[in-house]
């Protein structure tokens, strides 16, 4: 946690104006009318724009200097229905300030997640949340600098210069994996995402430690296979390869709910048993996975809860004792049908195939 800062406040255009030595009117040009001004002088106003670190504020000259309602969300999928509830949460707490939501998607691109965070500063949104497509976190800490209030959002950070509201996903992945240990299996395919992201390496991490406790060797029992995507048709390419292994999985640990969803139509397809010849467990526990054919059994995030806490740490940065923080909510087992009832636990040299 850091001490009270001081928010910087935005450059204006007569700043770019008296650093470059022109007219407030020829910077509107470059701006708006690069055509009428000349190539040198273009180059002049954008050197002070860039010194002064200046973003043109869109909403700001439309509503004549008054600040814009707008809070931007920048997620990986809109389209994924986890994020349903989180953006439920969020626009339910920015309404309480007054405000509104525009959300975009990343499909975890840099160069999208970048021109998002540009547009958004640019029509200067009240501040932004953002779930980070990458590792690196300098561009939003700059952006933070610049005036535009940052939370990172389903995510955890080591920065002190940025809130985060985020859930524990090392304890997801293992009230998960211990769950499928607690019914007796010892060899758990991992169907994941790419290594890019953070929540799928902190569920893979908690797997592994829930297999160390039950005093067991991670590399014996856990079984990595990345998916091609991270939507239920990326897991039949997956369940595909599994089925060919020697000693093909008992249990399949999927990082989403879309995944999970996806490995049970892929295993039904193949004349596959759940959870009587394979168990799934899913994560996220999205709105209709206690509906389809075998109920999913999952972890359940608290969506809602998590879109409107990051959200009120994102408002509260326009205090003047603003301390920056680091929210980690709790998730929760939810057990369905895809598990089956637990039996007893086999030796560990004697597993059971299918």
């Amino acid at each position: 946690m850091s001490a009270s800062t001081t928010r910087p406040l935005r450059h204006s255009v007569r700043d770019v104006a008296r650093l470059a030595g022109v007219s407030v009117a020829t910077v509107s040009n470059v701006m708006n009318r690069p055509d009428v001004v000349t190539a040198a002088t273009q180059q002049r106003v954008q050197a002070a724009m860039d010194q002064l670190g200046f973003v043109r504020n869109l909403a700001a000259a439309q509503l004549r200097g008054s600040q814009s309602p707008s809070v931007g969300v920048v997620v990986l999928d809109v389209g994924n229905p986890f994020f349903t509830d989180v953006a439920r949460g969020i626009e339910d707490r920015v309404a309480e300030d007054g405000g509104m939501v525009s959300i975009c998607s990343t499909d975890e691109i840099g160069e999208k997640e970048a021109r998002h965070l540009r547009m958004l500063q640019e029509q200067g949104a009240r501040g932004i949340l953002v779930i980070p497509s990458g590792a690196k976190l300098r561009h939003l800490e700059a952006i933070a600098r610049r005036g535009t209030p940052v939370v990172l959002l389903d995510r955890a950070s080591r920065s002190v210069d940025l809130c985060a509201a985020a859930v524990d996903d090392v304890r997801g992945g293992e009230l998960a994996a211990a769950h499928l240990l607690g019914h007796g299996h010892r060899r758990i395919a991992f169907l994941n995402g790419p290594s890019s992201i953070r929540q799928c390496v902190d569920r893979r991490r908690g797997a592994a430690r829930a297999v160390r406790a039950a005093g067991l060797d991670p590399d014996d029992v856990l079984v990595d296979i990345e998916a091609s995507s991270p939507k239920a048709d990326g897991a039949d390419p997956a369940i595909e390869l599994l089925l060919e292994w020697p000693r093909p999985p008992t249990a399949i640990m999927c990082v989403n709910d879309l995944l999970a969803i996806g490995a049970l139509r892929a295993l039904l397809h193949r004349g596959l048993r759940v959870p009587a010849d394979v168990a799934i467990v899913g994560y996220d526990d999205i709105e209709f996975v206690s509906l389809i054919s075998v109920p999913l059994t999952t972890v359940r995030q608290p969506k809602y809860q998590l879109g409107y806490t990051a959200a009120d740490l994102l408002l509260s940065e326009t205090q003047p004792d603003h301390r920056h923080r680091q929210v980690l909510l709790q998730p929760e087992l939810v057990v369905r049908a895809s598990t089956g009832i637990a039996r007893p636990h086999p030796a560990n040299d004697d597993l059971v195939s299918m």
